[in-house]
């Protein structure tokens, strides 16, 4: 996201505080912020969820509509992911189109669901290269604090985890759930000097050199990667961020259920 100036007086208490193996909301560099979650809020939707990730929030709706399935995958229903950034969440976020943070954050998040399989679009095929289920998956930050990735992870899974398929609005069959295989789970640190730090609030994420965010499925495999910002990333890093992400990403299915 956008790098406003940042006094170096906050920076340099960012830093000793992580030095002393802390940070400013009294968090270890291993915890995540509270964690919340409300499902089916957005009545007109066919799934939705609204999550809380300490300060952050976003909000997530799932439409589910027939349509023509693409010509190399004719058996296959169609899953897309957007992002938008509005004003109202930060002074940074302009309107208009979206921008490349908003692009990016759709597309880490698409990626993740994606490669995990957790929706079986196979499931979703009505005639075959005629007509499949098309599910559009639609973020929209709401107040953003940092650590916009995992946020909207966990709104879209859960939109998509209570989504369901409105057969009988279109003369389709019966109303069921979307075929949800798993839940995969991002998990975002950022590098600040040579510490790593899981979920960075705002200020941790503007004086950090790098982010890496790994998505892992149920069983923990590891499904998607994504890094940002131009520091380094060493293997000791990378080795470590992965482990943080399988244990993470099996608390935090504990708590979305």
């Amino acid at each position: 996201m956008s790098n406003p100036i940042m006094s170096e007086i906050k920076r340099d208490h960012i830093m000793n505080l992580l030095a002393e193996g802390t940070r400013v909301d009294k968090r270890s560099p291993t915890d995540f912020r509270k964690i919340s979650v409300e499902t089916n809020c957005i009545e007109s939707a066919d799934g939705s969820a609204r999550v809380k990730l300490g300060k952050t929030e976003v909000i997530a709706g799932v439409k589910i509509i027939p349509g023509t399935p693409f010509g190399d995958t004719p058996t296959s229903g169609v899953l897309t992911t957007g992002a938008e950034l509005i004003p109202m969440a930060h002074p940074t976020f302009e309107s208009g189109p979206p921008g490349e943070d908003a692009i990016e954050l759709a597309r880490v998040v698409d990626r993740g669901i994606r490669e995990s399989g957790m929706v079986d679009v196979e499931q979703l095929c009505i005639v075959p290269g005629e007509e499949v289920w098309m599910c559009f998956v639609d973020i929209y930050a709401l107040d953003y604090d940092g650590n916009l990735f995992d946020a909207a992870n966990l709104a879209a899974v859960c939109a998509l985890k209570t989504a369901i398929i409105p057969g009988e609005q279109y003369g389709k069959g019966e109303n069921k759930p979307l075929p949800v295989t798993c839940l995969p789970i991002s998990v975002t640190e950022v590098k600040i000097g040579n510490d790593l730090i899981v979920d960075p609030n705002f200020d941790e994420e503007q004086i950090s050199s790098a982010r890496l965010t790994v998505t892992t499925d149920d069983n923990g495999n590891f499904r998607a990667m994504q890094k940002g910002g131009c520091g380094s990333i060493t293997l000791d890093d990378l080795s470590l961020c992965l482990d943080r992400a399988v244990e993470k990403g099996a608390e935090i299915r504990k708590i979305i259920g």
